[in-house]
């Protein structure tokens, strides 16, 4: 198979990277979902700068380490299909990285969000 290697191969390589895993991966869907939220949410209330940049650069690593997780699945279920131990702990670890990144997004956006939600009721 002959690969175009030129720059605009790359990038569409990468697209196609991209729109293969959104295709084949709820969890990234659901990623990107809540990005386009809490990007409309940070317009909304208006955030500064600086927490709209954090909640940005918060979306790109939850998007990315989904990424990661999937390549990891993809290539351990290329090496094996038998049940190895060191199998599963490859996907279970991509797993809890991605878990990882979600946790602590999660724990940022209350942090960015709360002040602007709780002007509201006041």
């Amino acid at each position: 198979m002959n690969y175009d290697k030129s720059l605009f191969g790359s990038i569409k390589y990468a697209f196609q990277g991209i729109w293969h895993a959104l295709k084949n991966n709820r969890n990234l869907r659901i990623a990107f979902m809540a990005a386009v939220l809490v990007i409309i949410l940070g317009l909304y209330f208006q955030v500064t700068t600086i927490e709209m940049i954090i909640l940005l650069i918060t979306i790109l690593l939850v998007i990315l380490t989904e990424m990661i997780n999937t390549s990891i699945e993809e290539m351990v279920n290329l090496i094996t299909t038998e049940h190895k131990m060191e199998a599963k702990i490859a996907k279970d670890v991509a797993a809890g990285m991605v878990l990882t990144a979600v946790i602590g997004s999660v724990v940022l956006g209350v942090y960015v969000f709360a002040p602007y939600v709780l002007r509201l009721f006041h």
